[in-house]
């Protein structure tokens, strides 16, 4: 299997394991009234389920998304190469020729 397909799907299982925890607390604590809301009403099992859905997909694209940005951020030690010049903080002394005539004042 290749790899990035493997990270999709670890990413997935993770996603969806912080959905559940998410869901349940949200539950659990009773946010919103969200559990009288799920235990009082008909079909209350099916919005539950919902909510445990729909957190997973975002969760879980949350989660492959900072895992594929987090794949640039290896540290590279230093190859060949041009190096950058060095700045010293001294202006560079450079010779600059005027024509005769002009650059005089009048």
């Amino acid at each position: 299997m290749p790899e990035l397909v493997r990270l999709y799907i670890r990413n997935i299982v993770i996603g969806g394991m912080l959905s559940v925890v998410f869901t349940t607390a949200l539950i659990a604590l009773d946010v919103a009234h969200l559990r009288h809301l799920v235990m009082a009403t008909q079909g209350g099992f099916i919005a539950a389920a919902l909510l445990l859905l729909f957190n997973a997909l975002v969760f879980a694209g949350v989660q492959f998304a900072i895992a594929v940005m987090r794949m640039g951020d290896r540290p590279r030690r230093p190859g060949g190469g041009l190096r950058a010049p060095v700045a010293t903080g001294r202006p560079a002394a450079a010779k600059a020729s005027v024509p005769h005539g002009r650059g005089r004042n009048r």
